[in-house]
């Protein structure tokens, strides 16, 4: 006789749920991309499998690729990172670990922080998701900053980009800071500051 099936309730986990856990002390971070969405949502499975790591971002991005990105205690994302890539060969497109990552990205990653006025505000623009995370936390390490927002790849082409604010002489250091691996391989699309934000600008920056 055929086997009778246990009707399964599967729970995906709610946009409140996913904001409320909180990263280790001292998280690291593990991002792979991939060229097969459908790949990309097999090597996603057997990162969260292998490691109890947490996936910030699993979503498709132009052009046709799949970006995951994880956190969680250095030994879990490194043993993630490296199931990842394993199961990614043939079809990776890039990957980053950062073993201790500063704080403050990975809720810009989750969502946009709330801040109550815009002191200067610095924004970088990078072609890839990696060299995005990479300049972001250079600059929040450099900087007494506050990072609003990092957005990787979906919907603007793959490319990333981050905004900050905070004292004047405090953003154009983390600007410069940031600038610096992805200028050095020829993936920063621009930086700008503005030294003294309207308002207005607040209410899109931190939607």
């Amino acid at each position: 006789m055929p086997k009778t099936l246990t009707k399964q309730t599967w729970h995906y986990p709610s946009d409140a749920e996913r904001l409320k856990w909180q990263p280790p002390k001292a998280p690291a971070l593990g991002l792979v991309e991939l060229s097969s969405i459908a790949q990309g949502l097999y090597a996603a499975d057997e990162i969260v499998k292998k490691a109890p790591v947490r996936l910030l971002s699993l979503a498709p991005v132009s052009p046709g690729k799949i970006l995951i990105v994880f956190a969680g205690d250095e030994s879990s994302v490194r043993s993630s990172h490296e199931r990842g890539l394993e199961i990614s060969e043939g079809w990776l497109t890039d990957e980053l670990l950062i073993p201790q990552i500063h704080p403050q990205v990975i809720p810009a990653i989750n969502e946009t922080v709330k801040v109550k006025h815009l002191d200067a505000t610095g924004l970088i623009e990078t072609e890839t998701a990696s060299s995005c995370v990479i300049a972001a936390d250079r600059a929040a390490k450099a900087a007494h900053i506050q990072l609003l927002e990092i957005r990787l790849a979906r919907g603007i082409g793959g490319k990333g980009y981050f905004t900050m604010t905070g004292p004047l002489e405090e953003v154009e250091a983390a600007l410069e800071a940031g600038i610096q691996e992805p200028q050095a391989r020829g993936l920063l699309v621009n930086r700008v500051l503005i030294p003294n934000p309207d308002p207005e600008l607040l209410r899109h920056l931190t939607l």
